[in-house]
């Protein structure tokens, strides 16, 4: 049986269209689904929590974009009776480009149906007094964050989407924060002994993947299943600086640059002079002045 999550708003509307074709590949081939789709902000976790309460060894198949599975993997109960799947409906795809998932819906339905040995994946959350939060790509705190705060709430994001040039809101709203976000001063801590301090933090990420943002790779040396995060610090480069370099970080050659740190850890706790905006796989996450991540003893089994 499987159990599919589906967030049908996912690429303006798309994901309900793509859901029909996979519901109709399912009964046309026989194959024993129950379906659940998300109606509203944190119903993904609900379900996720709902399903593998109610049953033993579930597999559970996600339809959304790299937000929604935050959500899931944050409802999850033992992770090590899970077993995961992922077909993309939105817009970033950057769980896609780490796992090596085809982009195209139809292309990761076949290889989920295929898998005969599923992998593992880490899965790191992030510390919180009221409640943990998982997330599978990135938590991010600063510039990254704050792109996607202002993207979430911009209404021209619904209508690039259907035209297929989304990427392009990023774009602007990335430049606006570059030439706009006050840095802070911060302080890392790695593993509760490597300590770092920064005086212009414009932001920190700590990663599961190498991708973020749309493809940036960030951490290139990033793997999924380690047992180890990857945490990137860019501070102390002028705005132009940051402008000119980030295209370089789309195949990693940023790492090179003066004011770019790149660490591997197995916690990570972040801590800010005052408070900025937080991300979880490029959902917005609230604004808060500390970021502490770690990973859960358990990995998931994926089908890849």
């Amino acid at each position: 049986m499987y159990h599919f999550i589906i967030n049908p708003n996912s690429r303006s509307g798309q994901g309900e269209l793509i859901w029909q074709q996979i519901k109709a590949r399912l009964e046309q081939e026989k194959i024993p689904y129950k379906a659940y789709k998300t109606g509203y902000p944190g119903h993904d976790a609900r379900l996720a929590a709902m399903i593998t309460a109610e049953n033993e060894n579930p597999t559970i198949i996600v339809m959304g974009g790299d937000g929604t599975i935050h959500g899931v993997l944050t409802g999850i109960r033992d992770l090590d009776r899970v077993v995961f799947g992922f077909i993309p409906t939105g817009s970033g795809n950057d769980f896609c480009r780490g796992m090596g998932i085809p982009h195209d819906a139809m292309r990761a339905y076949d290889n989920i149906m295929h898998c005969t040995s599923p992998s593992l994946l880490d899965v790191p959350y992030v510390k919180s007094e009221r409640r943990n939060q998982r997330f599978g790509i990135s938590a991010g705190i600063g510039y990254d964050a704050a792109v996607c705060h202002e993207v979430a709430s911009s209404p021209a994001k619904d209508i690039l989407n259907r035209l297929h040039l989304g990427k392009l809101v990023y774009l602007a709203v990335a430049l606006k924060q570059i030439l706009f976000l006050t840095p802070r001063s911060a302080s890392l801590v790695l593993d509760g002994n490597r300590r770092f301090r920064y005086q212009k933090m414009y932001f920190a990420a700590v990663m599961n993947q190498k991708y973020e943002g749309g493809g940036f790779k960030f951490c290139p040396e990033a793997l999924t299943d380690d047992g180890l995060l990857d945490v990137i610090v860019v501070e102390g480069l002028s705005r132009l600086r940051i402008l000119v370099s980030l295209p370089s970080a789309f195949w990693g050659g940023h790492v090179k640059i003066p004011g770019i740190h790149v660490f591997q850890c197995r916690k990570a706790d972040i801590s800010c002079s005052s408070p900025m905006a937080v991300h979880l796989d490029g959902e917005a996450a609230g604004v808060r002045k500390k970021l502490s991540v770690r990973l859960e003893p358990q990995k998931i089994k994926i089908l890849l």
